[in-house]
């Protein structure tokens, strides 16, 4: 052991490692023979001048001295081969069909980038900023990170690694970090508290991206005296201090690349990912950057994805459509914002930004832009004073009158980095280099470095335009104030055109662009349940699963009828509105249905093609695989509707799956022993399995399946039988809350879909998360335990459900406090049948002063008889007036004479037993609680 010990050390002293930093490393472009990588580069933008601009190509000065600047400026700091290799691999994947994002970050601010195809953004159109992308006055590595369709990313590493080998290329590795939360609940593992404790501890860290442990103990004074009170809650925070920021796990970057001049071995210890697939680099992003490694990012955007999906649709109907061909002021797009409609629009879809735009008033695409900008951490603030602005609300007023042309865009506020480097070069006289350095310098709100940037720009200003002191000072605070707020116009502008793509595909070809959309969230049921809600908003019928009409995804269908348009479009003909969907539906797409397996339904759609229809369940299995054709599977098919073609109960199909996987069992053995039938397939002569006599499916089982596998309901709606007590009540949906402000005060009704019982930190007092659906959307809706206590037996999925709350909009998801809660069905009788006959409830009459130990008893006796029809409860209060309670899905009952003689039994006791105690407690009889009568 101590000779271990001696050699490990005397090893060490004869390594001799020197590692070199600095050195750019980046493998070098291989260009086609007789040409240089300079000359080359220079061809290359050339072709692609004349490509983007046409015949401005040859005659505008500005145009042609702006790319000369740009390629200079690579040449002499050394960035050909970069750009040569990521036009490459750009080039690959336009050539393959694959989906790139019009661009990202900086790189959008170059026309070399613009001309290569490398971005899709105009540089000089939206006066974007070379240097803010590559600055000669201080040469550091550009940035070019590049969006792919995330479903097609992997081949464009993959040919990188041909390219380069597969040596020289890899994935970067990534390190989870102990942050505040996790590193108090493993060290209290480790101390061996309980996870009670433990998690006792952690939640009273605040929930905020990077809070360390020692700003969490001077903001939460709970924390600060369990420290101070509690020896172990001492001991565990300071172990959990010391190790905290430290590495806990490691992972793939979901992004990252590496790529080098040679073997990354010498340069980077390496491992396999955790399949063992993929090699990855053991150094993470900056020590790579250090070393003088190329590294980028490869991201896949869902986006781009469901873009070509969409296309692709459409190309269908419309052959050779581009979206290189599309307007740039479609107001039919720009109509989907102003009116909130931002499902699906890239960008766009959390409340509060949706909120924002519908006050935006966007009109081009310029606005989209700002709005992105805008809508961030910081700039928010400046929200209300820009659309002031725009509105013409308020004056706009400048600092210098050469402030108005850098900001008249903008209405006078300063959004864009861009803006603060153009200001103190027009201003004060700086190049582009000095001005993205000014920014920098702005940002970093270095005191001395500022002091200095401060006279250095006073002195600018004077010996440029004359400004004096005074006004020069205020001007670099208003620049100052602004670099802290502003957003790269760059990253804005390319992410503004993938959003304006995805508002003009809804807006114009909206059953495909919605197609699409739900093809992407494929195994996301919460998310196409949304969808679903959005189709059903824009007048798009979406129909049930069929496994003879679906696709794999979701596919648009012309269907016989004719959809009305809405109210709203008569009034406003050109104002945005989709066009009428004239008899365009959405067919669900098999794979998405749960416990179906999307290769077993591929499969399934071969067979379809190659044989033809199917003609029943039996005919289902015996044309696929046993092993693929099983019994979850059909369950599934069969609760879901997928065979409802064949004009059979769901419940019958569902009894004859054993049948037909046993039919299909014996016509697959006769196929593997030679006895095909002479009149054909042995498949097209199974027997038919046997039919059987079940009690057909309710429509609220059917929905509860439907719901179940498929994220939302087909048959119908829970709340449909709702609909006159929702209007008569004047519930908001709750869609609709997404437009108020946080502790807003609504009312609204819907079904419950989950319930988690929860309890509280410090008490252990029991609450409850409950999820809450309506036609337009789903709400997380949390029940305290006072309001938990008097309505517990309520919060039963399925039960319909009036609530007055408050919103919670903290973190722009939709949440919410419950105030008060009432069930509905009571009020609409036949909604608490499944199958929707009206039927009367069974009313049980009780006085103002009902005792919890009457309402246990009546609950066993309605309990022990279950059946469908509903039951109310209903008080007298002590001024007369009637309050009617339904008793929930839950104690519906079967009225048998049974259970009325247990009821008038229990009836008589009742009266007795109370009127003994009234008699003793010499209170009035009328004031006693019992019931009074039974109603039928």
């Amino acid at each position: 052991f101590p000779e271990a010990i001696t050699n490990t050390l005397e090893i060490t002293d004869r390594c001799n490692l020197e590692i070199e930093f600095g050195k750019s490393k980046y493998p070098e472009y291989p260009v086609p023979p007789g040409k240089t990588r300079e000359g080359y580069l220079r061809e290359l933008c050339y072709k692609g001048l004349h490509e983007r601009y046409g015949e401005r190509a040859a005659n505008d000065q500005e145009l042609i001295k702006r790319l000369d600047y740009e390629v200079d400026v690579l040449e002499k700091t050394g960035f050909v081969s970069y750009l040569l290799i990521v036009w490459d691999f750009i080039h690959f994947a336009r050539e393959r069909g694959i989906p790139v994002g019009p661009g990202r970050g900086s790189a959008a601010g170059s026309i070399v980038a613009y001309v290569l195809g490398i971005t899709d953004i105009d540089p000089l159109q939206y006066g974007l900023i070379f240097e803010r992308f590559l600055n000669p006055e201080r040469i550091s590595p550009p940035d070019i990170d590049v969006d792919f369709c995330e479903a097609r990313r992997g081949e464009v590493l993959e040919y990188v690694r041909q390219k380069y080998g597969e040596r020289r290329v890899a994935q970067i590795i990534t390190f989870g970090r102990l942050k505040a939360r996790s590193v108090v609940r493993d060290v209290a593992r480790v101390m061996g508290l309980s996870v009670r404790d433990g998690d006792r501890i952690a939640k009273m860290i605040p929930n905020e991206l990077n809070i360390t442990l020692n700003s969490s103990v001077e903001r939460n004074p709970e924390l600060k005296r369990a420290v101070a009170t509690e020896p172990q809650t001492k001991q565990l925070m300071e172990y959990a201090t010391a190790l905290e920021g430290l590495s806990r796990s490691a992972g793939v970057h979901a992004a990252g690349v590496v790529i080098s001049d040679r073997d990354l071995s010498e340069y980077v210890p390496l491992c396999r990912d955790v399949k063992g697939n993929d090699i990855v680099s053991q150094y993470s992003m900056n020590p790579l950057n250090d070393l003088g490694l190329l590294k980028m990012d490869f991201l896949g955007l869902k986006t781009l994805t469901v873009i070509e999906d969409t296309v692709t649709l459409i190309g269908k109907s419309v052959p050779g459509f581009s979206l290189k061909n599309i307007p740039l002021d479609d107001a039919a797009a720009f109509g989907l914002y102003n009116r909130g409609e931002t499902i699906g629009l890239f960008q766009m879809e959390s409340g509060g930004i949706t909120s924002v735009s519908k006050q935006f008033d966007v009109r081009k695409l310029d606005d989209i832009i700002a709005l992105i900008a805008l809508y961030r951490p910081g700039p928010m603030e400046l929200i209300g004073d820009y659309i002031k602005r725009k509105k013409g609300l308020t004056k706009i007023r400048y600092e210098h009158p050469l402030l108005e042309e850098i900001c008249a865009d903008t209405y006078g506020v300063m959004i864009y980095q861009e803006q603060v480097m153009a200001a103190a070069s027009k201003l004060a006289g700086y190049s582009m280099g000095q001005a993205d350095l000014l920014r920098r310098a702005m940002g970093k709100k270095d005191k001395e470095k500022m002091a200095k940037e401060r006279a250095n720009f006073i002195a600018g200003c004077a010996r440029t335009n004359e400004i004096g002191e005074k006004k020069a000072n205020a001007i670099f605070d208003l620049l100052e104030k602004f670099a802290g707020y502003g957003f790269n116009k760059s990253h804005s502008a390319a992410y503004a055109l993938i959003s304006y793509q995805t508002a003009f595909l809804k807006a114009n070809h909206p059953v495909e662009f919605m197609a699409g959309l739900l093809s992407n969230e494929i195994n996301n049921t919460e998310k196409i349940s949304v969808l679903v809600s959005e189709c059903k908003r824009m007048g798009i019928t979406i129909l049930p699963p069929d496994v003879n009409r679906s696709g794999l995804k979701f596919v648009p269908e012309t269907v016989a009828a004719v959809y009305d348009r809405r109210p709203q479009d008569e009034e406003i003909e050109n104002g945005g509105h989709s066009p009428p969907l004239h008899g365009r539906a959405i067919r669900f797409g098999l794979a998405a249905i749960k416990n179906v397996g999307e290769g077993a339904m591929e499969l399934a759609i071969r067979e379809r093609e190659r044989g033809g229809d199917f003609k029943s369940l039996e005919d289902f299995c015996s044309r696929l695989d046993s092993r693929i054709a099983n019994r979850k599977m059909l369950e599934s098919l069969v609760k879901c509707g997928a065979f409802d073609f064949l004009h059979r109960e769901r419940a019958e199909l569902f009894a004859c799956i054993d049948d037909a996987l046993a039919s299909s069992a014996a016509a697959h053995r006769d196929r593997m022993a030679g006895q095909v039938s002479l009149f054909g397939d042995a498949h097209e002569h199974v027997a038919p399995a046997r039919k059987r006599s079940v009690t057909p499916w309710s429509d609220r089982e059917k929905m509860s399946y439907e719901k179940e596998l498929l994220g939302f309901y087909v048959t119908g709606h829970p709340l449909d039988a709702y609909a006159d007590v929702i209007a008569n009540r004047k519930y908001q949906s709750i869609a609709s809350l997404g437009e108020l402000s946080d502790r807003s005060t609504f009312r609204v009704a819907g079904a419950i879909t989950q319930v988690d019982k929860k309890f509280t930190r410090k008490e252990g007092k029991p609450f409850a998360v409950v999820w809450l659906e309506d036609l337009t959307g789903t709400l997380e809706l949390v029940v305290w335990n006072e309001l938990y206590l008097e309505c517990a037996e309520k919060l039963v999925p399925g039960n319909v459900v009036g609530v007055r709350g408050k919103l919670d909009l903290r973190d722009e998801s939709l949440r919410a406090t419950a105030e008060k809660l009432r069930l509905l069905s009571f009020e609409v009788p036949r909604a608490s049948n499944p199958a929707g006959v009206v039927t009367p409830p069974l009313c049980l009459h009780f006085s103002a002063n009902a005792g919890s130990a009457e309402l246990r008893e009546v609950q066993a006796l309605l309990a022990a008889s279950p059946g469908h029809r509903p039951v109310q409860l209903i008080f007298e209060t002590a001024e007369g007036e009637t309050l009617r309670v339904d008793a929930g899905a839950a104690f519906h009952v079967s009225v048998t004479a049974e259970l009325e003689e247990q009821l008038q039994r229990w009836l008589i006791t009742a009266v007795e037993e109370r009127a003994r105690e009234a008699e003793q407690r010499k209170e009035a009889a009328a004031a006693t609680a019992v019931p009074r009568a039974l109603e039928y």
